[in-house]
């Protein structure tokens, strides 16, 4: 090859080098993008790095092939392995990147941080084994929830947080007033008594019970309802997204979108605070699940040891149940469909499929429960494979199908982080909105919500900043091994 075209990829890549190590990855994405067109097949470390981005930003399917494309150039590459099992990781699938870290850790056995991947990974393994030798049929399991004995969660005398109406004897109720005393706690950085948590957090999951998988919203014409996207843990924002657009209420209905908890290491508060909307104002206030409500996004990206952390393990399990209990998706005056992630893979989904979905259970590695939950738009026609490794990139024609077939006018979604905190895409058919600004205190995006008014259903879209919080940071509960991705 040219000597200058190799000069000219390898300039190319060290601005991309540049570009994240000021957390530009988005920009560091486009140089080693270029890096590789001049000079595909020369250096592994372009794929790699990229890799690395990708990770970042999670788009792990991405990084997945990005690896394996460096190990295919160079199959003694180690860094493509690390790359490779990270990503496998952050999608729980532990034996596929255990089975990388090894090969990696033959290569450089002495590798501290590697040591510690290794010994987290091979952790997961074995817990994953532990619970699929323990498995029970569906019908032989006992929900946790079920356990649960409030009347054994006596509130002391000692304990000086704000309290619900009642007593331990007869039991607990709350209204508004308790909510903002705990709203007022939580940004003190203080818990609520774990009788009055559970007294929420089980409230809440039979008010999930009773709606379907997919929830229809009338909207008046002289009213308005607001969606928000992803809040990810970020307390102090949740707070700020209320003080400029009013708390929830009967007269300022809410959907979040998904993607309440993990990354974000105030995910309690966060979630405390909307299930406390959600049992005042069940008509009101509205809670779409995310790819985040899991089992296994918990207890990689914080979630579950932030609960067990802040009160008990068989809180965690109780969020678990609870989670599997959230609608996937609304629809608001017959035009607008809110779900998390996106569509399908298949041309003939109908909304009466949607609510048909059993939905009680850890989301699936594929089918239409799934694709809702991961999938993301694209601006390529058709339907090409997910950047995420799971899900399906769908394009603008996928969306007008599916709006038409099924007599809608557009699409809300979150699950992506926006630079302007929104995206309007596929000709104005599908809207994102991200609702956590600054993501992970190092995105630098803003945060949007959305707004509409029930005589027009007109998106109108509100950005912000993010606001200042205690200094706790992102992923401060989350399993080790991610601290080194």
């Amino acid at each position: 090859m040219d000597p200058k075209v190799i000069e000219e990829a390898d300039r190319a890549k060290d601005e991309a080098n540049a570009a994240f190590k000021a957390r530009h990855f988005a920009a560091a994405i486009a140089g080693y993008t270029q890096a590789i067109s001049l000079n595909p097949n020369g250096n592994p470390a372009y794929y790699s790095n990229r890799a690395i981005c990708h990770i970042k930003l999670e788009s792990y399917g991405a990084a997945i092939a990005d690896a394996t494309k460096a190990l295919e150039i160079d199959p003694t590459f180690v860094k493509a392995y690390y790359r490779r099992g990270d990503a496998n990781f952050a999608l729980g699938k532990f034996k596929l990147a255990l089975k990388d870290l090894k090969l990696a850790a033959k290569a450089v056995p002495r590798d501290v941080d590697l040591k510690k991947k290794l010994e987290e990974c091979e952790k997961e393994v074995k817990r994953q084994r532990f619970e699929e030798a323990l498995a029970v049929p569906d019908e032989e399991v006992v929900l946790v929830s079920s356990t649960v004995d409030l009347s054994m969660m006596d509130v002391e005398e000692s304990y000086k947080g704000p309290r619900m109406s009642g007593n331990n004897k007869d039991g607990y109720s709350f209204d508004l007033e308790f909510i903002k005393a705990m709203l007022q706690e939580f940004r003190e950085q203080k818990l609520i008594h774990r009788r009055f948590a559970f007294e929420i957090l089980l409230k809440a999951q039979e008010l999930f019970k009773s709606q379907p998988s997919l929830v229809e919203i009338s909207i008046p014409d002289d009213q308005h309802f607001t969606v928000c996207g992803d809040v990810h843990g970020q307390y102090y924002d949740l707070l700020n997204i209320w003080e400029i657009n009013g708390y929830p209420s009967e007269s300022n209905p809410y959907i979040f979108n998904g993607d309440f908890v993990d990354r974000g290491s105030f995910s309690v508060e966060v979630i405390f605070a909307l299930l406390g909307f959600k049992c005042l104002y069940p008509d009101h206030m509205h809670l779409a699940r995310g790819n985040h409500e899991s089992k296994n996004m918990n207890k990689i990206y914080g979630f579950d040891g932030e609960v067990k952390a802040k009160y008990t393990s068989v809180m965690a399990d109780v969020f678990r149940e609870t989670f599997c209990w959230l609608p996937l998706a609304y629809v608001l005056n017959s035009r607008v469909l809110v779900l998390h992630g996106g569509l399908f893979s298949k041309d003939d989904v109908t909304l009466d499929d949607i609510k048909k979905i059993d939905r009680f259970r850890e989301p699936p590695d594929e089918g239409i429960m799934c694709e809702m939950l991961w999938s993301d738009p694209s601006p390529i026609p058709g339907r090409t494979p997910s950047k995420r490794g799971v899900g399906v990139a769908f394009g603008p024609d996928v969306t007008r199908n599916f709006l038409e077939r099924n007599k809608l006018d557009l699409i809300v979604r979150s699950h992506e982080v926006k630079e302007s905190g929104y995206e309007v895409e596929h000709g104005g058919l599908l809207a994102t909105v991200f609702s956590a600004p600054n993501y992970c205190d190092q995105m630098g995006n803003k945060g949007a919500f959305i707004r509409f008014n029930g005589n027009d259903m007109v998106p109108h879209f509100t950005t912000f900043d993010a606001v200042p919080h205690p200094d706790v940071k992102p992923m401060a509960f989350a399993n080790q091994f991610m601290y080194g991705m």
